[in-house]
């Protein structure tokens, strides 16, 4: 099974597929499978362990909460599915991983004061720490997205440089987001 399903509600969102998978017959209806991958690894192929668990969110931790999370998070992010896509683009990184991250920092906006997090210390719906940025735009914009999704493939590039014998899954899973955004 592919444990990405969590994102199964984002992915649906930012639209159809360059090809099938399996399992797609059996999916609600509004689910289909996306256009396009990027050049920064599949998110539909990456095993994940889901939501962080502690033992006071024991109910919404793991792949199920994790799938959880993204379900309450659609609305949401729904406004800025067109701007995913474009910036997507722009920066070939599947749109499935902005929107994943959108989801993980800020809930697509839903918990942001003015932009910011609870601490004032980061920005925008990718959530960019601004003791090592200066954020432009506003938080929701295009222009801050962009910038968000540039510090993300800076840092990736960073990990295949640094870890040419890796594969695109582990590039991408070797935590350059949670460097520059945490």
């Amino acid at each position: 099974m592919l444990s990405s399903v969590m994102f199964w509600g984002l992915i649906a969102l930012i639209g159809t597929s360059r090809g099938s998978y399996p399992f797609t017959q059996s999916m609600s209806p509004h689910l289909q499978p996306r256009l396009y991958r990027g050049c920064y690894g599949d998110i539909m192929t990456m095993e994940t362990s889901g939501a962080a668990c502690d033992i006071n969110s024991l109910i919404s931790c793991g792949i199920r909460g994790s799938e959880m999370f993204a379900e309450m998070d659609l609305r949401a992010i729904k406004p800025y599915q067109t701007v995913i896509k474009e910036v997507g683009q722009r920066h070939c990184v599947d749109p499935a991983i902005i929107a994943a991250i959108i989801s993980r920092e800020s809930h697509g906006g839903s918990i942001l004061r003015d932009g910011w997090d609870h601490r004032g210390l980061k920005f925008g719906l990718m959530q960019l720490d601004k003791q090592i940025y200066h954020p432009v735009g506003t938080w929701d914009s295009k222009e801050h997205l962009l910038q968000a999704v540039g510090v993300l493939t800076d840092r990736i590039k960073a990990i295949q440089k640094k870890f040419p014998t890796w594969n695109a899954t582990q590039h991408l899973k070797g935590r350059p987001y949670f460097e520059c955004f945490v």
